[in-house]
């Protein structure tokens, strides 16, 4: 058994007393193998020993979720996944992205700068923090995985956007352009679109006080792990109005840890104080206080004096889940939880009209009623109209399929609609047939 953190920090002062005493932390080449070397030994120790009892899981979840990677990297020939630096580090290894947390605090720890125990309690908030955001980013990005796997098991389909062959599972960077894209759309042959939007809605990228006064309600709206909506739907930024993103048809939250049920979480975003820079009131914050009251069980007026008192309310996450959906008020709303949950947290979340999915673990196949459920959904519906520019090369052979299959009266749009129908569902007849031999 190796040495606890503890006992290596003691060698540790003892080599810096002995070979750095103004603590800069720079050696000779010899001495400084030695410092890095139980500089990772306290690493190691250290974080094993904050979620040492975790840490085992992490890579039992990992193996499931690269499985999942594969699988719908290979069903839908697709080039590669793109996720948040954050969590991509941790999937790379767990453990060497934990001892990257600490770091900083270490080294002012060896210069002398804090305490041994400001070491601890910083050192150990970062070390657990990093791996419960992570593990549920981890699971929920298998359910989201999960879902798109069995629809390509179950109907013909495909991802015809993003177009260039990678699936986003994160939004670093997505609303530059001033809108909130979706991370897919999917085709199901046959049915139509779903657009699917990780953790949105988020802020868009402002410059003056009064880009943020038209974007602060996005910095305050409730963020659902999953939005999806029926057809193609580019862009869901509706600003002036509340909520200040196009309503989803249907919400999907995921819940990884065996407890969820009995966490709180501290309610800040919505019911925090607009900036002081600009003078404004969301009608929506107005609305929120009914809802508020509603899930507290207190009286409407008393709910912005809590807020004040406490700069926060603290919320149970199952009720977090109702307010969601009374703000929201989707036509669907999913609860996926890895775990068993509670007869009458499930009975009080069912009497709210979440339909509650429990005991999943990685078990895919208890997803299969979900997808069901989300192919009836689909639609062709399209929420805005795209400029197309067209070639003059184009044009003239739009006027000779006009001419040959006598179309004269059709707009350019129907016309390359219906060449497009026709070819697409040419090129399903023949996949069909390819996938028969």
């Amino acid at each position: 058994m190796g040495m606890s953190w503890h006992e290596l920090y003691e060698r540790i002062e003892n080599f810096l007393n002995k070979h750095d005493k103004g603590r800069r932390l720079v050696f000779k080449e010899s001495y400084r193998k030695v410092f890095e070397e139980l500089q990772e030994q306290f690493k190691e120790s250290f974080v094993l020993d904050i979620v040492g009892s975790i840490i085992d899981e992490a890579y039992t979840w990992l193996k499931e979720f690269k499985e999942a990677i594969k699988q719908v990297l290979d069903e839908y020939s697709l080039h590669g996944l793109t996720f948040s630096r954050e969590f991509k580090s941790f999937i790379e290894d767990p453990k060497t992205h934990l001892k990257k947390k600490i770091v900083l605090y270490m080294h002012d720890l060896f210069r002398g700068r804090i305490g041994l125990e400001e070491f601890r309690r910083k050192a150990s908030a970062a070390v657990t923090t990093s791996l419960r955001t992570n593990m549920r980013t981890l699971y929920q990005s298998w359910v989201f995985l999960t879902i798109l796997k069995l629809f390509n098991e179950k109907f013909d389909c495909e991802i015809v956007y993003p177009e260039h062959g990678y699936l986003y599972l994160e939004r670093t960077g997505k609303q530059k352009t001033g809108s909130i894209p979706p991370n897919w759309v999917l085709y199901i042959w046959g049915k139509g679109y779903l657009s699917f939007f990780i953790e949105a809605p988020r802020p868009l990228s402002w410059e003056d006080t009064g880009d943020l006064r038209k974007i602060w309600s996005l910095y305050t709206a409730f963020r659902p792990d999953m939005l999806v909506y029926q057809g193609m739907v580019m862009n869901i930024v509706q600003l002036g109005k509340e909520p200040p993103i196009l309503r989803p048809n249907i919400i999907i939250e995921c819940k990884e840890l065996a407890d969820w049920f009995n966490r709180s979480r501290d309610l800040r975003g919505p019911i925090a104080k607009p900036l002081s820079i600009m003078e404004w009131r969301s009608l929506w914050l107005e609305g929120l206080w009914d809802g508020l009251a509603d899930i507290l069980g207190v009286e409407r007026k008393k709910v912005p004096e809590i807020a004040k008192e406490k700069k926060s309310i603290r919320v149970k996450e199952y009720r977090l889940l109702v307010l969601y959906k009374k703000f929201y008020e989707p036509n669907l709303m999913f609860l996926i939880s890895r775990c068993k949950v509670p007869p009458n947290i499930r009975k009080y979340l069912e009497d709210n009209d979440i339909i509650v999915y429990d005991n999943i673990e990685f078990d895919c196949r208890k997803l299969s009623d979900i997808v069901e459920i989300l192919a009836s959904k689909a639609s062709f519906k399209f929420t805005s109209w795209r400029l197309v520019k067209l070639s003059s090369e184009t044009l003239e052979l739009l006027e000779v399929a006009k001419e040959i299959f006598n179309l004269k009266k059709l707009s350019y749009d129907e016309l390359i609609r219906r060449i497009v129908k026709e070819y697409l569902e040419n090129f399903r007849v023949q996949k069909h047939k390819v996938l028969q031999t």
